[in-house]
């Protein structure tokens, strides 16, 4: 006998109630690699991870293409050819959209007119973990906010609750679209939500995340909880602000804005 997965959710919902929270976690982890649903024992480990983007290291197109590319490659992200069905991990927007009600009138046209890179903020108080009905979208105990697209149900609860809009939905078969498979990360189907992890597959074989290594140094990574850590010291030494701070939700990705010297 086969069911679909809304049969077996319903199935399993029950078995959960019985066996309790514990059994449950194991449950819903099943289904997801170890190096997603925790840190691997020999790779790198962080108590808390975040990244910084120096806006003033973006200086040429190339700059942005070279990290949006390398993410998506990696990643089997499909170009699905048009914004309505869109799938994205790292895309681009203005200052104006990335931090609304941050902006004023004498802000330099420099920075007004250029690209912000964005991705998953990784929430300290993610929005999306709390309405997931399957805990498909889960925090992780150093803090990357994961998505097991095993547990999806495609419900997109998580894409309402992200103020970021860092979530795509795969309305169509997201394979056909994928221009050269990377055999070595799994590709989605349709009807799941997905989005940037952190590059947990390469922080557990000791590798920093994708569009930090090829960034030239414009975005870091690392420890938040280390004041020792890159991380932290650009923090100490910069004027830096998150999106949407108003919110509560506490985004571990933070932005140098720099000045007149994006112009």
């Amino acid at each position: 006998m086969s069911i679909d997965r809304r049969q077996f959710l319903k199935i399993s919902g029950v078995s959960i109630i019985g066996i309790g929270a514990a059994g449950a976690n194991l449950l819903l982890r099943g289904n997801l690699d170890a190096f997603q649903a925790s840190p691997a024992e020999d790779g790198l480990k962080a108590k808390k991870w975040a990244m910084v983007v120096d806006m003033r290291k973006f200086k040429t197109e190339e700059d942005y293409k070279r990290i949006i590319d390398v993410c998506h490659s990696i990643h089997n992200v499909p170009d699905i050819g048009n914004t309505k069905d869109e799938v994205k991990w790292i895309w681009t927007d203005t200052y104006k959209h990335v931090f609304p009600g941050q902006e004023n009138k004498y802000l330099p046209s420099a920075i007004k007119e250029k690209q912000f890179p964005l991705l998953c903020n990784h929430c300290e108080n993610p929005a999306c973990v709390r309405v997931c009905p399957t805990q498909a979208t889960f925090k992780r105990p150093d803090g990357i906010v994961m998505q097991d697209e095993h547990r999806c149900i495609g419900c997109r609860f998580c894409m309402a609750a992200c103020p970021f809009g860092a979530r795509s939905f795969n309305y169509k078969d997201p394979r056909p679209f994928i221009k050269e498979k990377n055999p070595e990360y799994p590709t989605r189907t349709i009807g799941v939500v997905e989005k940037c992890t952190f590059c947990t597959e390469r922080l557990a074989k000791g590798l920093m995340p994708a569009c930090a290594e090829k960034s030239n140094g414009a975005i870091v990574f690392g420890d938040l909880d280390d004041p020792n850590s890159e991380v932290r010291k650009l923090l100490s030494g910069n004027y830096t602000i998150r999106r949407k701070p108003e919110l509560g939700t506490e985004p571990k990705v933070f932005y140098i804005i720099g000045g007149s010297e994006n112009a």
